[in-house]
């Protein structure tokens, strides 16, 4: 196929409405407007309700940060997460640091800390450091032979 060849899918133009061609036209007279008010003599922009307070004022106003990006407040740390089934990207017995997952392309960023919880299996004995382990993790991590280490917030281990 090429480039002169294409055509749009069957039905998917129509022919553009010329109004106030003629009563045999079918757009003819008031052109599709009906008779008489306001819309048939001058333009209403969207949203215009006749003069009745509109939707859009009568709404309440939404101020500040929205809840959803801060769902316990302000202060609340944001963690790159990783689940231990993707450190099985590392061979038996490395340091995996938040430096070393970052060069691995396993996290694509280190937000304020880097947390590991327990989703997925890990089979080889690691020593991953890190700012936050769920419960799952830690023991999933050891029953490897391997170790969690927390690191210190703030702080990132290379």
């Amino acid at each position: 196929m090429r480039l002169g060849q294409l055509k749009p899918a069957p039905d998917s133009k129509h022919r553009r409405k010329r109004v106030g061609r003629g009563m045999s036209s079918g757009h003819g007279k008031t052109s599709g407007r009906g008779i008489k008010g306001q819309r048939a003599r001058e333009q209403v922009r969207p949203g215009f309700e006749g003069g009745q307070t509109p939707l859009t004022r009568r709404m309440r106003k939404l101020r500040g940060i929205s809840q959803s990006a801060m769902p316990v407040g302000p202060f609340r740390k944001r963690y790159s997460v990783v689940n231990v089934g993707r450190l099985e990207a590392f061979e038996a017995g490395a340091r995996v640091t938040p430096k070393a997952l970052l060069e691995k392309r396993v996290v694509r960023t280190l937000k304020q800390g880097l947390r590991v919880l327990g989703e997925g299996e890990v089979t080889k004995a690691l020593h991953v450091h890190a700012h936050h382990f769920s419960a799952a993790a830690v023991k999933k991590i050891e029953a490897a032979g391997g170790s969690a280490n927390v690191i210190g917030v703030g702080s990132q281990v290379e």
